[in-house]
């Protein structure tokens, strides 16, 4: 009886700790980022209201983003200086990986210094739909995603769970 009881113990020692693993949030991995594209298209029916569509490529420098790059493009809608993202999809190529992303929502900012804009800041969520080789583990998950301004066109993102 007592092997039994001690066995039962550590089973549910270890299923606490596994539990407790897979709950807490942290870093999934960081890419440097650089806008190649913009077209901004005003909505017309006020004024400082418009509709930003930007593309992006991006290098993974750590986590599972390592040696990845990303090819993506997002569309905004700006009310003066604050936008709400509309639509983004991010194709993710690693050395022996690919994954697919969607955006499902989002918000950020223009950052001005001065009278110029030196990039965007946001966060938000987003889900990976298909992911493969070294990318896998993002199959079928949602994560938050953070993006901070670096220099004028660049920007540092961020995944965590």
């Amino acid at each position: 009886m007592t092997r039994s009881f001690l066995a039962t113990i550590l089973c549910s020692i270890f299923g606490l700790i596994g539990m407790v693993g897979v709950s807490l949030a942290g870093p999934i991995g960081r890419y440097d980022c650089a806008i190649v594209a913009t077209s901004r298209y005003p909505v017309g029916d006020r004024s400082e209201h418009d509709v930003v569509s930007f593309q992006y490529t991006c290098n993974g420098v750590d986590g599972v983003f390592k040696n990845a790059v990303i090819t993506a493009i997002s569309v905004v809608e700006l009310n003066n200086e604050e936008g709400a993202f509309l639509a983004s999809f991010s194709l993710h190529r690693s050395p022996h990986g690919f994954a697919a992303e969607q955006l499902l929502e989002g918000i950020g900012d223009i950052v001005v210094e001065g009278d110029n804009a030196v990039g965007i800041e946001a966060y938000g969520k987003t889900s990976f739909k298909f992911a493969s080789g070294t990318l896998e583990c993002l199959t079928e998950k949602t994560v938050k995603f953070t993006a901070k301004p670096t220099g004028f066109g660049q920007f540092r993102l961020e995944f965590t769970d």
